[in-house]
């Protein structure tokens, strides 16, 4: 009889304990979410007690930046009207490491901080090395030659006498460490010499002279402890709410956040937006595809055919001109004599033939 009761307990005793386990499995499956994005919430927002301000801070995933040069290979033909002739050399793959300093918190939600950044070449992803030579237009050169357009004539031959006089030809032939990382050139000094103030250059000259163990300007960006829905977005870079190197406030716009971290919970509908330094203005990625990495699934964002696009094919970028063909374009209200394309401009001729410009190609490569 007792064997019977306690048999009876026993199986209420199950019967119960199953109940509790499929309420709870129920209030999991409703409430576990809720609680998963709530731990998200806090720890991607920018406060040094939560998980992700150390990678903020120091981002730990390596950036390689792949470079493709023009090599230009019937300079002297050129010089007689013909059509150019070049060879894509690369890449030249550099590491790029990231660390942040003078962090400073402010009162309403945002944070300011100097983001530096340093590059180390990287042999084993390269296809040649940084002692290459490449021959390429004389940047130096053809700068100058813009800039005294508008000067009398008297200036233009005493430019004209400098070129002869220090050697300087319209094409050079330096290698990659060179061309990136700066070389010395006697026409540097003779111009700011006898035209100061009108060149921006100052002892060595290199396409990323400046750039190594340099920051990016002073971001200052909503941390989302306040309000999440504003997490890593700019509120202004280099105290400034939008900038003036553009023909439109639309193309001076600063948008979306500082390029590395974005809001959590994306969908294929979402769009990447940042401000780029580099490039003097905001840019747009849109998504692409689904993807795997680690066994963790992705979302693929790419650059839009609109990016770079003309104001002629895309008329919200008319802002950005005087314009080139689609597929380029001239930050030289910002940068001194430098192209900063995203894809093959359209129109410039084939793979070896008719490439004037763009002198090299940027990818940065997420691994």
């Amino acid at each position: 009889m007792c064997s019977r009761v306690r048999a009876r307990w026993g199986v209420a005793a199950l019967g119960c304990t199953g109940l509790l386990c499929a309420v709870l499995g129920a209030v999991m499956i409703v409430t576990l979410p809720s609680i998963v994005k709530q731990q998200v919430y806090k720890n991607v927002r920018i406060d040094p007690s939560s998980l992700s301000f150390g990678m903020w801070k120091e981002i730990p995933v390596p950036f390689y930046l792949s470079i493709y040069f023009f090599d230009v290979i019937n300079p002297k033909e050129i010089l007689q009207g013909k059509k150019p002739e070049v060879q894509e050399r690369g890449p030249y793959v550099y590491r790029e490491f990231r660390h942040k300093s003078n962090i400073t918190f402010n009162g309403n939600d945002t944070v300011s901080f100097l983001e530096y950044r340093s590059f180390q070449f990287q042999p084993d992803r390269s296809s040649g090395s940084e002692s290459d030579y490449i021959v390429m237009p004389n940047i130096l050169v053809l700068g100058a030659s813009v800039m005294m357009e508008k000067k009398p004539m008297a200036l233009k031959l005493l430019m004209t006498l400098a070129f002869s006089t220090l050697g300087e030809r319209a094409f050079m032939n330096r290698t990659v460490a060179d061309i990136m990382w700066g070389y010395e050139d006697p026409l540097v000094n003779v111009i700011n010499k006898y035209f100061p103030s009108m060149f921006p250059v100052k002892g060595k000259f290199g396409l990323f002279a400046g750039l190594n163990n340099s920051d990016s300007g002073l971001f200052t960006v909503f941390t989302g402890v306040k309000d999440f829905s504003r997490v890593h977005l700019v509120d202004k870079w280099n105290g400034l709410s939008k900038v003036n190197f553009w023909h439109s406030d639309q193309c001076n716009m600063i948008n979306g956040t500082s390029g590395q971290m974005w809001a959590p919970f994306m969908t294929p509908e979402s769009s990447l937006e940042f401000y780029s330094p580099e490039a003097c203005r905001s840019m747009k990625l849109i998504y692409q595809e689904e993807g795997m990495f680690e066994g963790i699934p992705t979302f693929r964002f790419k650059a839009p055919s609109t990016l770079f696009a003309s104001g002629a094919d895309y008329p919200p970028n008319e802002g950005f001109c005087p314009c080139l063909k689609s597929g380029i374009q001239n930050i030289s209200t910002c940068r001194f004599s430098m192209c900063h394309p995203c894809e093959r401009a359209r129109g410039w001729g084939g793979r070896n033939q008719g490439i004037i410009c763009p002198l090299l190609r940027l990818w940065p490569l997420h691994s």
